[in-house]
């Protein structure tokens, strides 16, 4: 029979208390931790501190693997690792308090000091980006004398419980997330959870910090976005709830990966337009939809930033060459046209400019955006791929796409990557002097 390493659940809020019935659950045995003495005193005596569906039905079934403790330095000592599930509340003005992650990094660390042999800490609280190497890690050893990698293992592996189906979500996860340099650690934590479907994704402890967060807000966003269009569709005598049925139905593009990956602006006849249209709309009926006010100027915020990469790091002597100008690849279509933004905002810089488009002319760019829009006795257009990647400063909209390949064309470049065609070709990133626009 397979050895089950014996486990610390420090924290036994909601996330804790169902972690820790549901590695029981598993065949582990369980220490819960709690500095609250009288939590801890009715889990000792059977009793439950929270209602979750299904949970008092577990407990029972798994009292004899489970003991409770407010130790936290003793439940370090007699076990192989440990989960830690505090709390991470919301200050006053929004920020988050981690005097409770601190704290339980401390009492880590002083029950490591006195531990033999290697040990895991695996984190479960959601923290801000950064929080593991910033605070988590360097008060582990601080207060165990220990090294990270040498001593003690490290990982970050976000939950993703429900209150209410919370048992059923921590055996049916929609993935499993663990950040973490080591790769034993990796392995530790993917046998424990071997029987549980769904991918199993290894990550760098930043970005598993992230997942969450950006899991969190996207569900916020999506309740925000639906109860207005609820509001404007009821303004209109229209059934909201209707409307989102038909809108999820579409598995192509609403819901789906599509329009989901870090990049640069919109732009096009349909969503530029129909947001503001949208928006218009909502005002002369009064209706407020803060969300879907802010989504145009938000789009402009990522021209801006663009304008800013290049600001950052080109003289305003060189020229600065824009690889793509129509809205998307595959057409000549320069509505709404993020790259031709970009192209005016540079200008207006004081910077001089190419452009290179195979399917875009002047007459483009002026039928939509009007003579005088871009100042074009000071721009050249290029010819081809080989004239162009001649040039030393390079914006790589997105819109074109047939890029050369070959890492000696991208030898002394700057080149400012706005829609990812660089990305993760570090042999093509190594040759030059990378800026992506959002990774």
């Amino acid at each position: 029979m397979e050895r089950k390493p014996k486990v610390a659940v420090i924290g036994m809020g909601y996330v804790g208390i169902v972690g820790a019935v549901c590695l029981a659950k598993m065949g582990h045995e369980v220490v819960g931790v709690d500095v609250n003495e009288r939590k801890i005193s009715m889990l000792k005596k059977g009793k439950l501190p929270i209602y979750e569906t299904d949970l008092d039905k577990y407990f029972n079934e798994v009292k004899d693997k489970l003991t409770f403790t407010t130790d936290t330095k003793e439940a370090v000592k007699e076990t192989e690792l440990c989960f830690v599930c505090v709390g991470t509340p919301s200050r006053p003005d929004g920020e988050v308090d981690l005097s409770y992650v601190k704290a339980s990094a401390e009492a880590i660390g002083e029950g490591l000091k006195e531990k033999e042999g290697f040990y895991t800490v695996v984190y479960r609280s959601t923290i801000p980006p950064g929080t593991s190497h910033n605070l988590i890690i360097p008060t582990i050893e601080k207060h165990s004398g220990k090294k990270r990698g040498k001593d003690f293992g490290y990982a970050f592996n976000p939950e993703f419980l429900r209150e209410g189906t919370a048992i059923y979500d921590f055996f049916n996860p929609p993935k499993t997330v663990v950040g973490t340099e080591e790769e034993e650690v990796a392995q530790l934590l993917f046998d424990i959870y071997k029987e549980l479907p769904e991918a199993k994704i290894k990550l760098p402890i930043v970005e598993s910090e992230m997942v969450k967060y950006v899991d969190n807000v996207w569900h916020a966003i999506k309740v925000a976005f639906a109860n207005e269009v609820g509001y404007f569709a009821k303004r209109h005598g229209a059934d909201g709830r209707l409307v989102m049925e038909v809108f999820c139905k579409d598995r192509k593009l609403n819901l789906s990966p599509y329009y989901l990956k870090p990049g640069f602006a919109f732009g096009g006849s349909c969503l530029p337009k129909d947001v503001k249209g949208f928006v218009a709309i909502a005002r002369e009926k009064g209706i407020e939809i803060p969300l879907i006010e802010h989504v145009m100027p938000s789009n402009r915020k990522h021209i801006e930033k663009a304008k800013k990469m290049v600001e950052e790091v080109v003289p305003k002597t060189e020229p600065v060459t824009i690889v793509g100008l129509a809205f998307k690849p595959g057409t000549d279509d320069v509505r709404e046209s993020p790259a031709v933004y970009l192209a005016k905002e540079l200008q207006e810089a004081g910077y001089t400019l190419n452009f290179y488009d195979p399917l875009v002319k002047r007459e483009h760019i002026e039928g939509y955006f009007g003579k005088g829009f871009i100042d074009f006795s000071k721009v050249k257009f290029l010819n081809s791929p080989e004239e162009t990647f001649k040039e030393k400063n390079l914006v790589l909209t997105g819109s074109f796409k047939e890029i050369p390949q070959e890492p000696e064309a991208y030898e002394g470049k700057r080149v400012f990557d706005l829609n990812g065609l660089l990305y993760k070709r570090n042999d093509l990133i190594e040759r030059c002097e990378y800026y992506g626009m959002c990774w």
